[in-house]
């Protein structure tokens, strides 16, 4: 099955067209074929192994497909690009322990070769979007987990991405910070337009955050379904996992996953 066309979603940004890739002998994804539309938040799910990350890096330019293509913007993807950020889980080595709050994220606008002079309300303006503005002077190291992986969102959005793919982002964090960095991460995606590639292992987050959700079939990777998420932003943790739209769609999810896991 494919999920071509992004229906509904407007103007396409991202094509993966027939794309496989192998190791060795070994077939990781095959024949995927997927559109993502500007402006969508497009989360993917599937069991462990099914190429939910290798499809992400591939994205990123991090790999090359052994066949077919990924078109950006209408062209094809040949490496790392300034407008496409990547957000990794592991916030603690993301980050550079020996720079401040404001030069971490000062990292991103020295690598895009702004003027220094320019700089700082650029970071401030970051700083604040995030929540971070009070603690600027503060090292990695003395934030805790929530605020290291805001630093490293401030740090994305630095870059005035078209595209941020994140990579189970809030996975390590606890459940109440989880739950903050979500609607903080609703938010963002509506006021800085980003389309967002978003890959999680956790159903109820897929569905709380995305416009439509991608479960991925294993040995190799492919695309098993698409589910398109109706439910109005913005959302809320109380009572949008209440409505009955959302329960179907963990229902269907879930079923999705355990049919795959147990066949």
């Amino acid at each position: 099955m494919t999920a071509k066309g992004a229906r509904g979603h407007g103007e396409v940004i991202i094509s993966f067209e027939n794309l496989s890739l192998s190791f060795g002998s070994k077939l990781i994804l095959d024949n995927i074929n997927l559109d993502v539309a500007r402006g969508e938040f497009l989360c993917v799910i599937g069991p462990s192994g099914c190429g939910k990350t290798t499809m992400l890096r591939l994205l990123a330019g991090l790999l090359t497909p052994s066949a077919g293509q990924i078109l950006y913007q209408g062209l094809p993807v040949s490496g790392p690009r300034p407008d496409v950020a990547v957000l990794f889980q592991d916030y603690v080595k993301a980050l550079l322990p020996w720079r401040t709050v404001f030069g971490n994220v000062s990292l991103a606008l020295e690598a895009a070769q702004v003027p220094r002079k320019l700089r700082r309300d650029k970071i401030m303006a970051h700083l604040e979007l995030v929540g971070l503005a009070d603690h600027a002077e503060k090292y990695p190291t003395q934030l805790s987990g929530g605020m290291q992986q805001r630093l490293q969102i401030a740090r994305c959005l630095a870059q005035d991405p078209e595209v941020l793919l994140m990579d189970e982002p809030f996975g390590a964090l606890d459940a109440m910070t989880r739950q903050a960095l979500q609607d903080e991460m609703q938010e963002l995606a509506s006021v800085s337009g980003c389309t967002i590639f978003f890959v999680t292992h956790d159903l109820e987050e897929a569905v709380y955050l995305g416009d439509r959700v991608i479960g991925l079939l294993p040995h190799p990777g492919r695309v098993g379904r698409e589910f398109e998420v109706n439910i109005s932003r913005p959302r809320d943790q109380l009572t949008t996992p209440e409505k009955p739209e959302f329960l179907q769609l963990r229902h269907e999810l879930y079923s999705f996953i355990k049919l795959v896991e147990h066949g």
